[in-house]
């Protein structure tokens, strides 16, 4: 078992804004985080990698293989950020750095973890962009995120949290601000990427039909609390809760069903958003 959090409890401003959350993220396992606005979802995803604000007060166990990450030094706990778990924030406009080319952002963490020469990145920055179907990579790579579209950055973001090949990805609402089309681009190739390599995925969301896409169990919060720990399919058919009922009902909603198939993807027209 790879992450496992116990009892987790956040307070910010003498209010507590996560209470008693547990769940676990086994190897290999692709796991959501879903609720409302103001759920705890994101605040519990930085809590994990300790990138809560200043004066943000943390209880409970954080256990990644049986390490507690709240016990570890700054210094410990930067080695795990990228290299053991990468993250995937939900607007990559403002994650990435706006001047700084793209492919020295994709393998930025590598560099540092492996201290791989300059010369080995631009090439691993290629392979990356290759693999995440971005078209043209030996050009793109020598990009600003300005001159990317959404997606295109998007995808860059992945890149640099997939670059040390960590064994668990944690992405924040990643497609939020993408439209439709190029959002389940986005879900398709994040999914494949977990899935044939093996990897573990936190992913945290709103929407129940992006979460279907995605991952095969749901922790539904709601003010900071669990309401619901079942799998994904429990979640669509026979939701136990009000608040996921509630949920249900805004994916039914939307555009998309979640009880449809993965849309496919063309690249080359995200090329020309």
């Amino acid at each position: 078992m790879s992450l496992s959090v116990q009892g987790l409890t956040i307070d910010i401003g003498g209010r507590r804004v996560v209470d008693g959350v547990s769940f676990t993220v086994p190897d290999g396992a692709r796991v959501g985080l879903i609720g409302e606005s103001g759920s705890g979802k994101s605040l519990t995803a930085l809590a994990i990698l300790g990138l809560l604000p200043d004066g943000a007060t943390v209880g409970g166990r954080i256990l990644w293989d049986d390490r507690d990450l709240r016990d570890l030094d700054d210094r410990t706990l930067a080695r795990i950020r990228g290299r053991e778990i990468g993250m995937v924030f939900q607007e990559p406009q403002t994650a990435l750095n706006p001047v700084r080319r793209v492919g020295r952002q994709m393998t930025e963490s590598l560099r540092i973890h492996t201290g791989m020469s300059r010369a080995d990145a631009a090439s691993r920055a290629i392979e990356l962009a290759e693999r995440m179907a971005l078209p043209d990579p030996a050009r793109i790579v020598r990009r600003y995120p300005h001159q990317l579209s959404g997606g295109q950055r998007q995808r860059v973001a992945l890149a640099a949290a997939l670059s040390c090949a960590p064994r668990l990805i944690i992405a924040d609402e990643p497609t939020t601000a993408l439209d439709v089309t190029v959002q389940a681009g986005i879900l398709t190739l994040l999914r494949d990427l977990v899935e044939d390599e093996g990897r573990g995925l936190l992913f945290i969301t709103h929407d129940l039909a992006v979460l279907s896409l995605v991952a095969t169990r749901g922790v539904v919060l709601h003010r900071g609390r669990v309401v619901e720990d079942a799998p994904v399919q429990a979640l669509l058919t026979a939701p136990a809760s009000e608040i996921t009922r509630g949920l249900l009902r805004d994916a039914r909603a939307t555009s998309w069903s979640p009880q449809t198939q993965t849309p496919s993807e063309t690249p080359q027209g995200e090329e020309q958003r």
